[in-house]
């Protein structure tokens, strides 16, 4: 898409003005076509950016719908960035069931709380009063979690914890009168074993995250944090993690708090190891009708040879704890599906189930354990159960009613109630439609499919530029992994896909076929043949440009992306934010043994003596003289260190540009550090695809440096079908 250029304008009406001054009437004609023009160029100038990085950014997100006790409102939280703070605010709203009036907000939630490790938000729903007076959540503010409560009439709040500890979990008694919270090791216990570990020197063993630093090097709730590793692969988190639950109850009458005894512990919900030793399979998740103690289960199905885990659960009931003779839902609607979630609809014999298919699109089913009949309710093009910034949220369920937050590919999240038994939707609250109203008109995303040669379907969710003056084709930007919900920026959230569109770069998002291979040979060359046979696709129709191919991705995604540059020419130019196998990756955790049996299992390395074929099969390291194309590394400090094997020996080359976010999860999540990311990688993909330079002075460095780059690589995009693997 062509920039307007102010002096053409001037030059074309002020030419046409000079020619045709004969009368009043006609110089009057040409100034109010120039005044046209000019609210035409301010117009094109708006559209330009219409479709903003800092648009896509801040976006409300939306999360953690309940019910009331009577079924006739519905508590749920929204959140959104704020790049000025860089942080976000949440808020808390109640509104009614039947749409009549808009959502009235009655508290501010605080800083939303993450996952340590991927940085996305978790799931903190609300619980409601028996009366319906108030609502309860846990709160990050001023650095401590807390349980708070609203009052849902909007008239006010109050923490009810106040504890040296953060609150890890409560329970609302049945009555609404206790409330019983547990906790962990307090702040300044945590704070005093991490001064311990300064000032007597951090003992370097198998808790140590050696690629990070050692000392408050990540930050938890707000606090700088040291961090240990807690058990499997990279999981993580703070010093005294592990310290045990200690149980504590608030009267809620007269606000005290008390310790509780063993006895008065609320009982655990209901998991796997409970259940009969002598199940077929262990359930993946568990849900227990309140009513009569039945028993949901989702269980592994069975697993083809060749994969780390089935492709699909298996639908089954237990009638109760004991059973060991699941009665399986046996329909086709049932069959071959990944069922995402299970919950019993109150007062019936119906299992509510949320299935995922192979294009990220969710679909809600009523199973009746009884029967054994199956009816859809929601049939969607997208989420269901989330807004993608979120973890997978389900919906709330009422004997009647459903509410979910729903999301589209180019359409971004809003609460939506549906109807059980006849499926009818209302939305509740649109809080984007006018982001989702301006993507329709300018760069609608829609759903494709096509096949590689050896007859694998791929799908993806296509925004297509439009088309320049010249009628020259589009280039393209791919991402690969997963396309869930509304595509900001693909997984990971790093590459904005309409602002790509919109500035003449057709963008797919491209989901892998849901099957996790043990060899990774073939698990990342599923993602070279997606990328190669659509291009192909796509060239052939005219409909893009083969010479100008851009590709990003994250986590396994960034795998793919560097697997492609080595082993095709199909791609041109390349934007990665997270690591690939490396030996400095193998070195800075092999003191842990999960980690060593992990490798060898799912990527067949040993030690990079003990498996050095493998390792030059896989590893960058070892194939960057097959890579041609200039890469644009974005990482996180925790992790980037572990890719310096392959990024600095680009770089010396000036074939790479390496940039860094501190205080960062896998997926990165601050505001700022986000937007930079967006704003970078259009610019990125501009100037390589595009020949397109921002005029902004600030981006002056950025740009010679870019262009030294471009000198380097032998000035323009390497052409594809020179190493295809087929």
């Amino acid at each position: 898409m062509k920039r307007f250029h102010w002096l053409t304008l001037w030059e074309a009406v002020g030419t046409r003005m000079y020619l045709d001054t004969s009368t009043r009437k006609r110089r009057t004609h040409w100034v109010s076509v120039l005044a046209l023009l000019l609210a035409v160029a301010v117009v094109g100038l708006l559209h330009a950016e219409t479709i903003s990085p800092r648009r896509l950014l801040e976006v409300t997100d939306l999360g953690n719908p309940v019910i009331s006790p009577d079924g006739r409102y519905v508590a749920f939280r929204t959140e959104q960035a704020s790049i000025i703070r860089n942080t976000y605010d949440t808020r808390w709203y109640v509104q009614a069931l039947d749409g009549k009036s808009p959502p009235l907000r009655i508290a501010d939630g605080g800083v939303p709380l993450r996952e340590y490790v991927t940085g996305l938000v978790l799931p903190s729903p609300a619980v409601w009063s028996p009366d319906r007076k108030w609502i309860y959540y846990r709160a990050l503010f001023n650095d401590r979690v807390s349980v708070w409560r609203a009052a849902t009439d909007g008239s006010g709040t109050c923490s009810v914890t106040s504890d040296p500890a953060d609150v890890r979990e409560f329970v609302l008694s049945d009555d609404g009168r206790m409330l019983k919270y547990s906790v962990g090791a307090t702040r300044e216990e945590v704070s005093n074993a991490e001064e311990s570990e300064y000032d007597h020197g951090i003992h370097i063993d198998d808790t140590v995250d050696i690629a990070a630093g050692l000392f408050r090097s990540s930050k938890l709730n707000g606090r700088p944090t040291t961090q240990k590793f807690l058990g499997d692969w990279f999981s993580t988190g703070p010093l005294l993690a592990k310290v045990p639950d200690r149980w504590k109850t608030v009267d809620l009458a007269t606000m005290t708090t008390r310790d509780l005894s063993a006895a008065e512990l609320p009982a655990h919900p209901l998991k796997a190891a409970n259940l009969s030793p002598d199940l077929p399979a262990s359930p993946t998740k568990i849900a227990q009708n309140p009513d009569d103690g039945r028993i949901a289960v989702l269980l592994s199905g069975h697993k083809d040879k060749g994969l780390a885990v089935s492709r699909y659960v298996e639908l089954a009931m237990l009638p109760d704890r004991h059973a060991s003779r699941p009665i399986r839902c046996m329909t086709k609607l049932c069959h071959h599906r990944y069922i995402a979630d299970i919950q019993w609809r109150p007062g019936s014999d119906e299992v509510l189930f949320t299935a995922t298919d192979n294009d990220k699109a969710q679909s809600i089913y009523g199973w009746n354990v009884v029967t054994g009949t199956v009816r859809p309710i929601v049939l969607s093009d997208g989420l269901v159960s989330g807004s993608q910034r979120y973890w997978d949220i389900p919906c709330a369920l009422s004997s009647d009613t459903l509410v979910c937050v729903a999301a589209e590919a180019d359409h971004p999240p809003r609460l939506e109630a549906i109807d059980v038994k006849s499926g009818h939707q209302r939305i509740l609250f649109e809080p984007n439609k006018k982001l989702g109203a301006d993507i329709a008109a300018t760069v609608p995303a829609r759903l494709i499919r096509w096949k590689d040669k050896q007859g694998r379907e791929f799908t993806g969710q296509l925004f297509e530029a439009r088309g320049d003056s010249t009628g020259h084709p589009p280039p393209l930007f791919v991402t690969f992994y997963n396309c869930y919900g509304f595509l900001r920026g693909g997984l990971g959230n790093e590459w904005p896909l309409a602002t790509l569109a919109e500035d003449g770069i057709s963008a797919l998002c491209i989901n892998a076929i849901p099957e996790y291979r043990l060899d990774p040979v073939a698990r990342y060359d599923q993602g070279r043949a997606a990328v190669e046979s659509v291009v192909k696709l796509l060239s052939t129709e005219g409909r893009i440009d083969p010479s100008r191919v851009g590709m990003g991705g994250l986590s396994y995604g960034s795998e793919v992306t560097l697997w492609t540059l080595a082993h095709s020419d199909v791609v041109s130019a390349a934007s990665v934010s997270s690591i690939s196998v490396t030996p400095t990756y193998y070195l800075f955790n092999s003191l842990r043994g999960a980690f060593r049996s992990n490798l060898r299992e799912t990527w067949q390395l040993g030690a990079p003596d003990e498996t050095p074929k493998r390792w030059r099969e896989i590893s960058p390291v070892y194939q960057l003289d097959r890579i041609r194309a200039p890469i644009l590394f974005q990482m996180i400090e925790q992790e980037y260190r572990m890719a310096l094997d392959y990024a600095l020996p680009l770089e010396r080359r000036h074939q790479a540009d390496i940039y860094v976010f501190p205080d960062e999860a896998h997926i990165k999540f601050q505001p700022r550090h986000k937007l930079a990311v967006y704003e970078r990688n259009v610019d990125w993909f501009r100037f390589w695809l595009q020949e397109y330079e921002d005029p902004n002075p600030a981006k002056k460095q950025q740009y010679a440096h870019w262009q030294e780059m471009r000198d380097a690589v032998s000035a323009g995009p390497v052409r594809s079908g020179g190493r295809s693997g087929g």
